[in-house]
């Protein structure tokens, strides 16, 4: 008998659903620097239902991916959506163009300056709403907060996205990117289901958040999961660690965030089908205590 995902790795609740603890990512189903078409529109929502298929459930995507291109390539590849499926969107980041340039030949990342925030209420309730229409939803399970706008109270912000829950537009709220302090004050105003920060081998800055999300039974989605940076490389720790395994440092990645807290929910993502079926592998990964320790202590 096969294993499912969802055996393999566990489940957790959002909105209702039970979903496999290891998600899709959906940013990468664009053009470089996650602005305009993919080079492979059909490849990409070839991905998309091939990640079904394998079991994903939790699908994540925002509407700066693109902008708008990743929510449409999921609704062409896997719409009508499955009642097991879940579609988490984002809003509150903004695009002025690629976050990746070339220059002198070189590809040089501009990272959050190609990402200006903006919290605005009424602009948070606009691209639900357009959320709902490009994603063919009449609810969105999960909206997240993409990033707090520093120039709007965070409690507008978030008290925003509680009317459109409460409006039954949005099943759950998320958070991105945040601190534990901000957590606290958003839940004065809602209830709320996710965090997702950026967590890896090699980051753990969001250690903290982590903490606090597994205490409170928060649902914390690593963004970036899969990188091990010096770790990966030839007798670094990952490297060592999956030689022993016959398998590869990604997969040592994935392996250590599932088993590090009950609610990670890590989203891996792709555009290639081949590396999605790379991906789902790592669920049949088992590291020994004290191979977790040791990567425990690595970074």
């Amino acid at each position: 008998m096969t294993t499912s995902l969802a055996d393999s790795v566990g489940t957790f609740e959002i909105a209702g659903k039970k979903v496999a603890r290891l998600g899709f990512g959906a940013m990468r189903l664009t053009g470089l620097g996650v602005w305009g078409e993919p080079d492979d529109r059909g490849e990409c929502v070839r991905v998309v239902r091939r990640a079904v298929e394998l079991g994903v459930q939790l699908i994540d995507t925002a509407d700066s991916y693109g902008p708008y291109v990743s929510e449409e390539i999921i609704r062409e590849a896997i719409h009508p959506y499955s009642d097991d499926v879940l579609i988490a969107t984002k809003a509150g980041l903004t695009r002025n163009g690629p976050d990746v340039i070339r220059r002198g030949g070189e590809l040089v990342r501009l990272g959050p300056a190609a990402w200006p925030p903006v919290g605005r209420p009424e602009y948070l309730r606009q691209q639900a709403l357009m959320s709902l229409r490009r994603l063919g939803l009449d609810h969105i399970d999960l909206f997240q907060l993409h990033r707090v706008d520093p120039k709007v109270p965070l409690e507008d912000q978030v008290g925003e996205l509680k009317k459109l829950q409460d409006e039954g537009k949005i099943v759950a709220i998320g958070l991105s990117q945040v601190t534990v302090d901000q957590i606290e004050r958003a839940r004065r105003v809602a209830d709320i289901a996710t965090v997702q920060n950026r967590y890896n081998l090699t980051d753990r800055t969001s250690a903290d958040v982590l903490a606090y999300c597994t205490r409170h039974g928060i649902g914390f989605i690593p963004w970036a999961p899969v990188a091990a940076g010096e770790l990966a490389r030839p007798g670094g720790t990952a490297d060592r660690i999956a030689s022993a395994h016959g398998t590869r440092p990604s997969h040592v990645a994935l392996s250590w965030l599932l088993a590090s807290s009950e609610v990670m929910l890590p989203i891996p993502g792709t555009s290639k089908v081949a590396h999605l079926e790379d991906n789902v592998a790592a669920a049949h990964l088992r590291l020994s205590e004290a191979e977790i320790a040791e990567l425990d202590a690595a970074a």
